[in-house]
């Protein structure tokens, strides 16, 4: 929502195409967010998925209240297993 502004829209994504996938280990939730912008977007972007995860909630596309508790963040390099995806994304743009 934070990146498209809406659940459903026509790609590309108006600001980053992305992706976001999420593992659970028991209560643990661990969210990533694969993105491609232009470097003058990263930062926006960034700030945008930091407030997204920093307001502890959502309201989902079915109308009900997603809530969590963010108990760390970062940015890391685009994993080697993830590079053809990043392209594909970064070709959207």
């Amino acid at each position: 929502m934070a990146l498209c502004g809406s659940w459903e829209h026509e790609p590309p994504c108006p600001l980053a195409p992305h992706h976001t996938s999420a593992e659970r280990d028991g209560d643990v939730v661990r969210l990533r967010v694969l993105f491609a912008a232009e470097p003058a977007d990263e930062p926006e972007v960034r700030r945008r998925i930091a407030d997204a995860l920093a307001a502890g909630q959502v309201l989902t596309p079915g109308g009900d209240l997603a809530r969590w508790r963010v108990a760390s963040e970062g940015s890391s390099e685009v994993r080697p297993e993830e590079s053809d995806h990043g392209q594909r994304l970064a070709n959207t743009n």
